[in-house]
């Protein structure tokens, strides 16, 4: 191989390295395999993110960072961003407590103030786009949903600034986006670079209460009134709405109260569609057909379809078979029944398994198991107008916000935002992040997850307070789900926010009588239009396209 070719390879290679794709160690073995001198491979390294090397476990300087590089240490002798103060814009929610409990840490190692304003997700986005563009440039750093995404990329220079260069220098917190599950850092990133700062990791499963399915009396009483096998845990739609219809009115607690089959957080603004989003993906989404939102050829909505219909009917389903205020809860007061022992099932994000193992809030620990979505035996793709039948069609998700910061170009304290955000990000702290149920987060990264997929150990989930086998359900069906060769793509174009708004309007009418569901979702097509209208058509379906390549 010329020496041209060579170098030529090294360099896509180290691309692939600087964004992530591959890890140090598949660089530096791919690299020896071109047969390139060390001299070289140096000389490409030397911009690269902080070496292993250079990492030592930890440090009286940087207590709460695990691993730290040495010029990190070195760099906090001197209390490098004293007098400084960063403002951040948070969720007021769990994720935004979250961010909050971490700032006195790392104000403590950097001599540096954090002001954190928390603003309800009513109105989060309006105001973080307000900051920008107006130009008031109030906060320096934003928690973002990972839907507000197409938003930052609107004017001609981005809204926020790509983080790749901060990865290069050591001297800040240690975190490696190599480390990402893949499902997860698509949502970081926008045409391949990367924009946000590890923080969450959003996806939702179906949550159950393995004792109750294995009860034997429980099992008969099922066979007997259904005749089949209490499915354990249910694998498709109609075995779910089986079995929350079957548990929903009587004491099978034994507290003396009626119990019920499922419990649902569908208040409007409080995220409650993405419950839709999840559930109703099989009815769409098959080998057949990717496309969940819109028909990739047009921008015309797909809203309407016959699948999101039928889907968008039988959540309707479910409101029987749990408390009548559910469609007014928020997701704590959604979660509640569950821990408390009252529910048997709850398809939502992983906080409710991580909440579970708190004794001071939950009585199910220890019994929660983990699994898929359940699928359907047939799809419409809306596509070419046919259902199409499949032994079990599961599809997986990425729904939720993904809560994480992004930095604003209008920031002048770049270096100590970022500096507090990769403080966060560092290995210690995200993983204290996605043990603890109060905090709001999502595994995301390899480490956290068991051999072979990572490198985590129960032992580091035991400590955290876990239940052994509560964490490997846990982690198993989450990545699975991450992984499935089907996937509902995330809606992340210019204008989501506004999409998923008029959505969640109308779900919430039909999920309150006040509207029927196809009149609700033809209405939904037209306000989709519109907005697409506003944005750009052809701009839209770029975008759109895209989306479904990272």
């Amino acid at each position: 191989m010329s020496l041209h070719n060579s170098e030529k390879e090294y360099r896509k290679l180290a691309t692939e390295f600087f964004k992530g794709k591959i890890t140090r160690r598949q660089f530096i073995e791919q690299s020896a395999g071109l047969g390139l001198s060390a001299a070289l491979l140096g000389r490409i390294l030397s911009n690269a993110y902080a070496s292993a090397d250079s990492l030592v476990d930890s440090s009286p300087l940087a207590a709460n960072e695990s691993p730290v590089t040495k010029e990190r240490i070195e760099y906090l002798k001197s209390k490098p961003y004293k007098d400084v103060t960063i403002n951040v814009m948070a969720l007021r929610s769990a994720v935004g407590d979250c961010l909050e409990y971490h700032a006195p840490r790392w104000e403590e190692e950097t001599g540096a103030t954090v002001n954190v304003t928390k603003i309800s997700i009513e109105t989060l986005h309006q105001q973080i786009f307000a900051d920008l563009s107006t130009g008031a440039g109030q906060y320096d750093a934003y928690q973002t949903a990972a839907w507000f995404y197409g938003d930052f990329f609107t004017p001609a220079e981005p809204y926020i600034v790509e983080i790749t260069p901060f990865l290069q220098d050591p001297r800040y917190p240690y975190w490696d986006p190599a480390e990402f599950l893949p499902a997860m850092k698509r949502l970081y990133t926008w045409q391949g670079k990367l924009y946000g700062v590890l923080f969450d990791a959003d996806a939702q499963i179906l949550y159950y209460r393995k004792d109750v399915l294995q009860n034997t009396r429980y099992q008969e009483k099922f066979k007997s009134q259904l005749g089949y096998d209490l499915p354990n845990p249910p694998k498709n739609v109609k075995e779910m709405h089986d079995v929350a219809a079957f548990f929903t009115g009587w004491d099978w607690n034994g507290d003396g109260r009626d119990d019920w089959g499922i419990s649902l957080h569908a208040k409007a603004n409080e995220q409650g569609f993405f419950h839709f989003l999840t559930l109703a993906a099989p009815y769409v989404v098959s080998p057949a057909n990717k496309h969940f939102y819109f028909n990739p050829d047009d921008m015309r909505p797909l809203i309407n379809s016959e699948g999101h219909l039928r889907a968008l009917e039988d959540y309707v389903k479910f409101l029987s078979n749990g408390p009548k205020e559910q469609i007014n809860w928020t997701l704590p007061e959604g979660w509640a029944p569950f821990l408390a022992g009252h529910a048997v099932m709850e398809a939502t994000w992983g906080d409710l398994p991580t909440l579970a193992q708190d004794r001071a809030r939950s009585s199910v620990q220890g019994r929660v198991g983990a699994t898929l979505i359940p699928g359907t035996t047939e799809a419409f793709n809306p596509i070419s107008g046919q259902w199409e039948q499949y032994p079990l069609n599961v599809v997986g998700n990425t729904n939720g916000g993904t809560w994480h910061c992004v930095i604003s170009r209008l920031s002048k304290k770049k270096e100590a935002t970022f500096d507090f955000l990769a403080f966060m990000a560092n290995r210690k702290n995200a993983f204290f992040n996605c043990t603890n149920g109060w905090t709001g987060v999502q595994p995301g990264m390899k480490y956290e997850y068991f051999p072979p997929i990572g490198t985590g150990s129960i032992v580091e989930w035991e400590n955290q307070g876990w239940d052994k086998a509560d964490a490997t359900s846990f982690l198993d069906a989450y990545y699975q789900n991450l992984t499935l060769p089907e996937q509902e793509i995330y809606l992340r174009i210019p204008g989501a926010a506004e999409y998923w708004h008029e959505l969640d309007l109308r779900v919430s009418s039909v999920l309150a009588g006040q509207t029927g569901a196809k009149a609700a979702l033809d209405d939904l097509y037209q306000a989709w239009e519109q907005i697409t209208e506003r944005y750009g058509r052809e701009n839209q379906k770029r975008l759109y396209a895209e989306s479904f390549v990272g």
